[in-house]
């Protein structure tokens, strides 16, 4: 990867890579299929997690370089298997400081009969490697309406242009908040269900285990980078990422060292 892309081009990297699951996994390459008897995909079985976090720390590392040293950041999508343990390595490769948040995605595919709380959530962890991550707050895909209580209760008042606002004084500012711009989505993202992706009657599936709903990558991709930005997904996939970055005018690197992925991500490229 490395010799591919240059050191510090990259605004915004996502990585979603195997698991740690313990399992193969295969897709569905035709109609009424199942996954279970389709084209192998890829092997997330390990000798041991310390085993998996060497190999994951190896390609972290690999990453943080290519990432733009003032804007860059990087998005590492994993769940409760692994996350806690990856979230030491990025400390240690990125910094502490350079944590900047983390994302809960609810697939809404329900959970497993399992000894404790059922698992219903992804964690995506979100790094900097520089002083300025680009983060797009106002963009709309990151907003959502008030509520209707609080539009009637709070913005009564209206501009001269007609448009319904309210203030608010925080420690001697005054804050102007237009009931049109929508508030902040906030951390917990509810509405990109993966069924979208995942479900054979559902126009953006390609049978691809483990695929994403286009609609988080688009989020992620607006969130994180600029048009014209070169986005970088390093375990491709289906491609998701690779079609989110061109659809919103960004620049993009995709690579997977699976067949099938390769021949899944060109393929929807091209019909994109």
């Amino acid at each position: 990867m490395g010799a591919h892309v240059e050191s510090g081009s990259v605004e915004l990297a996502y990585l979603d890579p195997p698991f740690a699951v313990g399992t193969k996994f295969a897709a569905r390459t035709r109609l009424g299929q199942a996954r279970a008897h389709g084209e192998p995909a890829y092997d997330d079985t390990w000798p041991s997690l310390d085993a998996y976090l060497a190999w994951l720390d190896a390609r972290l590392r690999v990453v943080r370089e290519t990432l733009s040293p003032r804007h860059g950041s990087m998005w590492l999508h994993l769940d409760h298997r692994a996350v806690h343990d990856a979230k030491s390595l990025c400390d240690g490769i990125f910094g502490r400081e350079s944590f900047i948040g983390e994302i809960i995605w609810l697939p809404g595919n329900g959970t497993k009969a399992r000894k404790g709380p059922g698992i219903t959530h992804h964690t995506l962890l979100v790094y900097a490697r520089g002083d300025e991550p680009i983060w797009n707050a106002t963009d709309p895909m990151l907003r959502e309406p008030y509520a209707k209580t609080s539009q009637s209760m709070h913005f009564k008042r209206k501009d001269a242009k007609g448009r319904r606002y309210r203030e608010r004084t925080i420690a001697g500012r005054t804050y102007r908040y237009y009931a049109d711009n929508g508030r902040a989505i906030g951390s917990v993202w509810s509405d990109c269900p993966a069924m979208v992706a995942n479900t054979p009657l559902r126009k953006e599936s390609t049978g691809y285990p483990t695929q994403k709903p286009l609609k988080l990558l688009e989020r992620i991709v607006r969130a994180s980078s600029r048009e014209g930005a070169l986005v970088m997904d390093p375990f491709c996939g289906s491609g998701t990422t690779l079609v989110a970055a061109k659809k919103h005018g960004r620049r993009f690197f995709g690579c997977d060292i699976g067949a099938l992925a390769i021949k899944t991500a060109r393929k929807r490229l091209e019909e994109a």
